[in-house]
């Protein structure tokens, strides 16, 4: 495929490869199964969980799209919040009739969903001669890849993220710390705000314990898999690491608080590593008190998380059409650099993600870091069982982190049977 130029283009990622996702999946549609036009008004109900300025822009963007297609109807149905549009998909599925046309989802979460044929292999719509992706700018191949089931383009990537390091620069210069680049710089700056706060502060924690672990493992080599050794070396690496600046006093965890934002504006923290998404929160719980930063994740690899967009076959052909044209739209550098801006996600498209628009944008800070922080990135493998362990292992973390005055290696081996019953469930 070409890459389309826009305006506010830098320039095109060589690396983008959409196109060359095909139609492999068992499910996927032929060129002569596939509407290529609209000829009657059809109606696409979209299940999301977009709340705030999130739902504000994604109705502003659907309403946009449908005055551009007049034809085509988007219901926006919200669920509230990501676990009550799981337990809604969930309870849905065995009743076909009853799934919208497309919804947002993680694609373990749809794992079972694949393996019975119920989701819409978009690889031949992408490909196809006359509504296909054509010359519109190629999604970045570690989102695209990362909304693959099975080796087959199931979703296409919408509302993604990834963590990055944010920290209260005022209190850095206090203590004569530098923003820290890797893991044993974060540990010895953690160390000196403790230190000499005498106590007062803690260093820095992690917002998500599943996250912190499984990228930890990434960057130790070892894939969140089947295979993975919970009391291996590099899996107490992982687990010590942080579990040594817990019990010394320089690390702490969420705990209640469910997000490390809180404790991080009451200055209670110096430093914490969470979503980009949470940006919004930090500038508005700042304000007025100190000067907060932001920068890269201070590990070479970094997770891309954040829901992607799949179709369920359950769709007439009319449907599955408008609903293609509909995710092109909500992908495009133009819907990406609203969207983008509005929510803190971040841009699925290369050109908005290194263009002026988007770095020089005045409400965010993470903008003008993030191609930085999301040079190397990767998925969590879509296997069977692995989002129900991906969620045992915060519960893990969480149980060994708040019980440090134990013995870890115990504390690991009595974990493990609980991991390895829910990957084999």
């Amino acid at each position: 495929m070409k890459t389309k130029k826009w305006a506010f283009a830098a320039t095109a990622a060589a690396t983008l490869v959409l196109g060359a996702c095909g139609s492999n999946g068992s499910s996927a549609a032929n060129d002569e199964d596939i509407a290529t036009e609209i000829t009657e008004e059809t109606t696409v109900t979209f299940w999301h969980a977009m709340n705030g300025a999130q739902e504000e822009s994604l109705t502003q963007l659907t309403e946009a799209f449908m005055a551009d297609n007049p034809n085509i109807k988007i219901e926006l149905q919200n669920q509230s919040q990501y676990s009550d549009l799981q337990a809604k998909i969930n309870s849905t599925l065995p009743s076909p009739k009853d799934l919208p046309t497309i919804t947002q989802a993680y694609p373990g979460w749809l794992w079972n969903a694949a393996q019975d044929e119920m989701l819409v292999d978009l690889g031949a719509y992408i490909d196809n001669d006359t509504i296909g992706w054509g010359d519109q700018e190629e999604i970045r191949t570690p989102l695209l890849e990362g909304a693959q089931i099975d080796g087959v383009q199931y979703g296409i990537p919408f509302n993604k993220s990834t963590e990055m390091l944010f920290y209260n620069a005022d209190m850095l210069d206090e203590y004569g710390v530098e923003v820290p680049t890797t893991f044993d710089e974060l540990k010895a700056a953690s160390q000196t705000i403790y230190e000499k706060s005498d106590g007062k502060v803690v260093g820095a924690g992690f917002d998500s314990l599943n996250n912190y672990y499984s990228i930890g493992m990434q960057n130790q080599g070892v894939d969140f898999d089947k295979d993975l050794q919970l009391d291996s070396n590099e899996s107490k690496e992982v687990i010590n690491y942080y579990a040594e600046g817990v019990k010394d006093g320089y690390f702490r965890i969420a705990g209640s608080d469910q997000y490390l934002s809180g404790p991080f504006a009451n200055e209670q923290v110096a430093m914490f590593i969470g979503s980009i998404a949470g940006e919004g929160y930090v500038k508005k719980d700042t304000e007025g008190k100190f000067e907060y930063g932001v920068s890269a994740r201070p590990e070479a690899i970094n997770l891309q998380q954040g829901t992607d967009l799949y179709m369920f076959n359950s769709a007439t052909a009319q449907e599955r059409t408008a609903a293609f044209e509909y995710m092109k739209f909500l992908t495009s550098p133009e819907s990406q650099l609203e969207w983008s801006v509005a929510t803190g996600y971040m841009p699925v498209v290369e050109s908005v993600l290194e263009s002026d628009d988007y770095k020089n944008n005045p409400d965010t800070k993470v903008a003008s870091e993030l191609e930085s922080a999301t040079k190397e990135l990767f998925s969590l493998p879509v296997v069977e069982n692995s989002d129900s362990a991906y969620t045992e292992i915060r519960a893990i973390m969480e149980n060994i982190l708040s019980n440090t005055d134990k013995d870890v290696d115990q504390l690991i081996e009595e974990a493990k049977p609980q991991l390895e019953d829910v990957w084999n469930q």
